[in-house]
């Protein structure tokens, strides 16, 4: 995996030449079971213990323990809020022409007052019992339908005769909601997942007695025979390196069933994908209901989502929220460059969430629970990943325990390098090399640390995304011209490009 990294003892006449960064305004992003922390900018919050992120993570999450910043306003994309419609008005029409015809008038015989007396009489008797007949039959029966029509059921209380005229009593029988309904769906295939971590307190660190660290997520049954889907942030900080599936010495993961709380299943990694932010587990277990996935192409802003999860840890286990789609296609972008295109809610998303499931109103998964943006000024902005690309990468990771077909380069970025750095200090503006991973395709090709990616594929690359952006567009095998900077010329290399693999 490479990785931006912000280590100032590597590059010091770099470093000397930097400014302090600007303050800002605090604006949190949260990724389910972090620690909350506050920079400049608004950041990403989870739990790894690593510094930095592969610089071949395109379009993917953020490696937990980090802060990350997003940049615009990432309540906005390109759904927008509101709008006015307009409309053609209804005009005057056209009056129909009107026709005056001379009629010869027959002149007729007048009726007598006592004629006029008994139809009257006779009017309004008729009159009195069509209201009386509306009164107590027709408008209950109309009253009572248009209840019904709402889906109600209702039942007749009684019928009552007051001042103001004939009053039928009509009840609500109690009744399903629709988010009552998906939550007795979907909850039982929402899992509690907790990460175990052996660290070390101050008090304890003379008696070398270790105490553990605790995390929590939320996860979804994909499959009946154990197969568990999840966010990658909420398991990496038992991870031994972004490169591997394996866990540190001491560490585990356990996967809780709503339906057992009791127990705590052991959970194996099949694989993780921290580009975009999934995982799956699996743990020893048959007949387990498996969510129904939906299609995330057809969610659309103002439908009805429901969130389930545990936030908090397994004492608010299969907490349910509900709210809409307040938009979709919305880009988060990371201060590494990297981006999310994810589905945003106001349903209420908070650490433990992450992993667990966004639902339509059909109860079927439409998303996993990612990110949410905490801020002074801002409320409810949750966001998911949308189910159609987590089921890809699931179905990647399990039959080959690692994404396919994904190019990997090898080499590590210094993020904290900048275009006014590379200005100051009259280089290129680039990407600065601060490390190659062995045996990689840039290893082989000859880059060198403290290089600076200038080109790759005759494509400029100023930015972290730029690099990524290039990097995918080709498959593992190809073979690429790479430019950089060193020693005051540019070098030209062919590198054929890897493909990314973890290490079980």
């Amino acid at each position: 995996m490479d990785e931006f990294r912000n280590d100032n003892d590597q590059f010091n006449n770099i470093d000397e030449a930097k400014n302090n960064p600007d303050d800002g305004a605090v604006n949190t992003v949260h990724q389910a079971d972090g620690v909350e922390s506050d920079a400049a900018g608004s950041s990403v919050h989870d739990s790894s213990p690593e510094a930095g992120v592969v610089s071949d993570a395109a379009n993917g999450s953020a490696s937990a323990g980090e802060d990350y910043k997003i940049t615009g306003n990432p309540g906005q994309g390109p759904e927008s809020f509101g709008g006015q419609a307009t409309g053609m008005a209804a005009g005057d029409g056209v009056r129909p022409p009107y026709y005056s015809e001379s009629i010869k008038k027959t002149r007729q015989k007048r009726i007598g007052a006592g004629h006029l007396i008994l139809v009257s009489v006779l009017s309004s008797l008729l009159g009195a019992a069509i209201m009386f007949a509306a009164v107590v039959y027709i408008a209950p029966m109309l009253s009572t339908k248009a209840v019904e029509m709402l889906g109600l059921p209702v039942r007749t209380a009684g019928v009552s005769n007051t001042d103001t005229g004939i009053i039928k009593k009509i009840e609500i029988a109690e009744t399903t909601s629709p988010v009552e309904a998906i939550a007795e769906k979907v909850g039982p295939s929402i899992v509690g997942i907790q990460i175990t971590v052996p660290t070390r307190s101050n008090f304890n660190f003379f008696f070398d007695i270790g105490r553990s660290g605790i995390g929590y997520g939320s996860g979804i049954i994909i499959r009946d025979d154990g197969y568990i889907l999840t966010n990658n942030h909420v398991i990496e900080a038992a991870m031994a390196s972004q490169m591997s599936n394996r866990l540190i010495d001491g560490a585990k993961i356990e996967v809780i069933l709503p339906n057992n709380r009791d127990k705590a299943y052991k959970a194996e990694i099949i694989g993780r994908d921290e580009k975009t932010d999934i995982a799956v587990l699996k743990i020893d277990a048959t007949g387990l209901p498996a969510a129904e996935m939906g299609d995330s192409d057809k969610v659309r802003t103002g439908q009805l989502a429901v969130a389930i999860g545990n936030p908090g840890g397994m004492n608010y286990m299969g907490s349910v929220t509900a709210g809409v789609i307040s938009g979709i296609n919305r880009t988060i972008v990371m201060d590494n460059g990297q981006e999310f295109k994810l589905i945003q809610t106001d349903a209420a998303i908070n650490p433990g969430n992450s992993g667990g499931a966004l639902v339509n109103s059909q109860g079927q998964v439409i998303g996993i629970n990612t990110i949410k943006i905490s801020a002074t000024d801002v409320e409810g902005l949750g966001f998911a990943i949308p189910i159609n690309e987590a089921n890809e990468i699931a179905e990647s990771l399990i039959n080959y325990r690692y994404v396919k077909d994904r190019p990997y380069l090898g080499v590590v970025i210094d993020n904290s390098f900048t275009k006014e750095d590379a200005e100051r200090l009259k280089v290129p503006v680039g990407l600065l090399v601060y490390d190659v991973q062995p045996l990689t395709a840039a290893y082989k090709a000859g880059i060198h640390i403290g290089d600076i990616i200038v080109k790759f594929d005759g494509k400029e690359t100023t930015t972290f995304k730029e690099l990524e952006d290039q990097k995918n567009l080709h498959k593992p095998g190809d073979e690429v011209i790479v430019e950089v900077y060193r020693d005051g010329e540019i070098l030209s290399l062919k590198v054929i490009l890897g493909e990314e693999k973890k290490i079980d």
